[in-house]
């Protein structure tokens, strides 16, 4: 369990090392080629697009190739997509080769990220407890760690190519190293008790019996889906900040590149300390009362952000935000998987609707951007996470629910 749990949680760190490798260098990216807010924004979507084609049909390809599999693949075309980054910035100061760098990293990751936490459902269902936001927590350590690379790496004028070519070679070794010790596919993972959802997803025979049906299923399922829109606002909360908050503060606030990125270390540090110091609570508390309070701190850090006249108010309003928004998508993955008999696609339905908001959103903030200022655009974020607080009572955990026993009232 402990080699397993590792292997997980050393692929989430990847993960967060891979987005923001690029992402503290969006004010250098547009720099070197010239580019706009609006221009930015529809550079941006281009990757979004690819990333929601890939996390629509994600449910099909873990349940047909293995999450395992599925990780080994897109985790290679991300190092791609980033490779190309770099030289479209760098090198060849090329909007298309950067373009086409954003598409590869769009097509690998979003898939990446439902095999993921199809894993990690997997995991936490074995262990019998919530470890969800502590498995997203090491993603946000991975983007504080990789926001502070990013820093350094702005402030010492590093070129991308390098930056991020070094970030790509450390993600894939974390991801190929774990590979060996993933267990989440038809493994009994406490033979032991007597019962048959010991934590493990078949993906092998699920993908025998019509998985396309599983499918169907999920996306019927109110629930399931009630869930899925929850998802999309707090993924929004959290897209929005790293696209934008860099951006936000160099053109509202008028500070330097490298303070931006440390603003938006300040965001994923927030993020860190909600989903490690949140786990605990809401094994004590429940998923209901603890979101509730989560997404209501994350309206008010909002709120500040995007009305404060003061950079260091503004800076405080980062951090609450993060620290409100870190728990919503986790725990709405968690909550998707309560039924281990069609987890894996009920997981990839709500990761698509929250991916999609996750990636799709904050390109079109850049449009709205344009218009009324990054900063203000931001509006649009808080109230999308007023709908995900109303819906919170959807994640409550169904009586009948094939779990282990979590408290998730």
């Amino acid at each position: 369990m402990r080699a397993w749990r590792n292997a997980v949680l050393a692929g989430y760190l990847a993960s967060g090392l891979a987005v923001s490798a690029w992402l503290t260098r969006l004010p250098a990216i547009a720099d070197a080629l010239g580019l706009s807010p609006a221009t930015l924004g529809a550079v941006l979507l281009t990757q979004t697009v690819a990333a929601f084609v890939s996390v629509s049909t994600s449910g099909m390809t873990v349940l047909r190739l293995g999450a395992s599999l599925t990780l080994r693949l897109t985790s290679a075309v991300v190092v791609a997509g980033l490779v190309l980054i770099g030289l479209g910035v760098s090198v060849f100061a090329s909007l298309p080769v950067t373009v086409a760098g954003m598409l590869l990293f769009g097509l690998g990751s979003a898939t990446w990220n439902v095999a993921a936490n199809v894993e990690g459902a997997a995991l936490e269902s074995g262990l019998g407890k919530h470890v969800m936001p502590v498995m997203h927590a090491f993603f946000s350590i991975g983007t504080v760690l990789g926001a502070a690379v990013g820093a350094l790496a702005s402030a010492a004028r590093v070129p991308v190519v390098w930056h991020v070519g070094g970030m790509a070679a450390v993600v894939l070794a974390l991801v190929w190293g774990s590979l060996p010790f993933l267990r989440g596919e038809g493994t009994r993972v406490r033979p032991e008790e007597p019962r048959t959802d010991t934590g493990s997803i078949d993906l092998a025979a699920l993908a025998a019996d019509r998985p396309a049906r599983g499918m169907r299923a999920a996306w019927r399922d109110p629930r399931t889906v009630l869930i899925g829109v929850f998802t999309l606002g707090v993924a929004l909360a959290e897209g929005a900040a790293n696209d934008w908050v860099a951006l936000a503060l160099t053109t509202g606030y008028g500070t330097s590149e490298a303070l931006g990125a440390v603003g938006y270390g300040v965001f994923v540090a927030a993020m860190t300390t909600g989903r490690l110091a949140g786990t605990p609570l809401l094994d004590r508390f429940g998923r209901v009362a603890i979101l509730r309070a989560a997404c209501s701190l994350a309206l008010v850090g909002l709120a500040v952000f995007i009305v404060s006249p003061w950079l260091e108010l503004g800076i405080a309003g980062l951090f609450l935000w993060g620290l409100g928004a870190s728990l919503g998508f986790p725990v709405g993955m968690s909550a998707a998987s309560d039924d281990r008999h069609n987890a894996a696609a009920n997981v990839s339905v709500v990761s698509t609707l929250g991916y999609g908001a996750f990636l799709g959103g904050p390109p079109l903030l850049g449009l709205l951007g344009e218009a009324v200022g990054v900063r203000y655009a931001l509006a649009a974020v808080a109230a999308l996470v007023v709908v995900s607080l109303l819906l919170i009572p959807a994640l409550r955990a169904p009586a009948t629910a094939h779990r282990p026993a979590v408290r998730g009232r």
